[in-house]
C-alpha cells in the first residue's frame, strides 16, 4: 500500500477500534466459548483421554486447538462488522471521500487482529491459571505468535467474503461455525490415530492437524520437523487466496 492509503487504514481501523472499546463485550463473547470448551475438555473429559504423551497435563496438549477455535470464534463479528457498514450505506459514504478503497476492508481486517490477539492472550492466561506450562523460549513464543496472526489474518479475509455477499445477520456470521468445529475433527484433542479409517484420513489431511502439531512442537520445545512447511504452506495459501477472492468481490460490489 502506498503511503496515502496507510494513512486512510490508520484512521478508519481507530474508527473501528473505538467501537470495539465502546463496546468489549464482543472480545469478551469470543473467549468464554474456547475457555469454556477448555475447562469440560481438562477437568470433565481430560482424565479419559489418552494422548499418549508421557510428558505434560493435558490442557498442554489441548491448547494449541483452543487458541484456533479462539480464532475462529472472533471472526464471526467481523463479518457481522462489515456486514453492517454494507448495509447502513457507510462504504457509499467513504466512495465520496478521497480516502483508499481498499483501506476499508483493511481496517475491518486489522480491528479484527487486534481484538482476536486480545481474546488471545485472556485465554492463554485463563491456561495458565488451570496449569498451562510450555518449554517454549523466545524463539518459540514468536514462531507460535507468527502462525496464529497468519491464521487470523486467513480465516479474517475469508470472513469479509460473507461479510459482503450475505443477505441477512445471521447468514454473514453462520459461516464461522464449521471453522469452529473444524479442531475437533484434527489432532487438537486426541491422536488422530485413535479414529475410524476415513476419519483419520481427514483429521490428518486438513490444515488444522499441521498447525496444531507445529504449535504444539514449539510449546514443548520438540523439535517442528517438516510439519511446519506444511502448516505455513495452507496458512499462506489461504491467506492468498481469501484475500485475492474478498478484494474481487469487493471491487464489484462498490463499481
Amino acid at each position: 500500500m502506498t503511503a496515502h492509503a496507510i494513512g486512510d487504514t490508520a484512521v478508519l481501523t481507530g474508527r473501528s477500534l473505538r467501537h470495539i472499546l465502546r463496546s468489549p463485550d464482543t472480545i469478551i463473547t469470543t473467549a468464554v466459548t474456547p475457555i469454556a470448551i477448555m475447562l469440560l475438555f481438562v477437568y470433565v473429559l481430560g482424565g479419559a483421554i489418552d494422548t499418549g504423551a508421557s510428558t505434560g497435563s493435558y490442557i498442554d496438549y489441548m491448547l494449541p486447538g483452543i487458541l484456533l477455535i479462539t480464532i475462529a470464534s472472533g471472526i464471526a463479528y467481523t463479518a457481522y462488522r462489515l456486514f453492517l457498514d454494507m448495509k447502513g450505506g457507510i462504504f457509499e459514504r467513504f466512495q465520496s471521500l478521497p480516502i483508499s478503497r481498499s483501506g476499508v476492508l483493511w481496517a475491518h481486517v486489522l480491528t479484527s487482529l487486534v481484538s482476536i490477539l486480545v481474546s488471545l492472550a485472556i485465554v492463554i492466561g485463563v491456561a495458565v491459571l488451570m496449569g498451562f506450562r510450555t518449554g517454549a523460549g523466545i524463539g518459540g513464543w514468536l514462531a507460535v505468535a507468527g502462525m496464529l496472526v497468519l491464521f487470523t489474518l486467513a480465516l479474517t479475509w475469508l470472513a469479509v467474503i460473507p461479510g459482503l455477499t450475505a443477505k441477512t445477520v445471521d447468514g454473514a456470521s453462520a459461516f464461522s461455525y464449521p471453522l469452529i468445529f473444524l479442531p475437533f475433527i484434527s489432532s487438537a484433542f486426541v491422536p488422530t490415530e485413535s479414529m475410524p479409517g476415513p476419519v483419520q484420513w481427514f483429521a490428518e489431511n486438513q490444515p488444522v492437524t499441521s498447525i496444531v502439531d507445529t504449535m504444539r512442537a514449539l510449546f514443548t520445545g520438540q523439535p517442528v520437523g517438516g510439519e511446519i512447511w506444511v502448516a505455513m504452506a495452507w496458512l499462506v495459501g489461504i491467506l492468498a487466496v481469501a484475500y485475492i477472492a474478498s478484494m474481487a468481490i469487493y471491487r464489484r460490489r462498490i463499481s
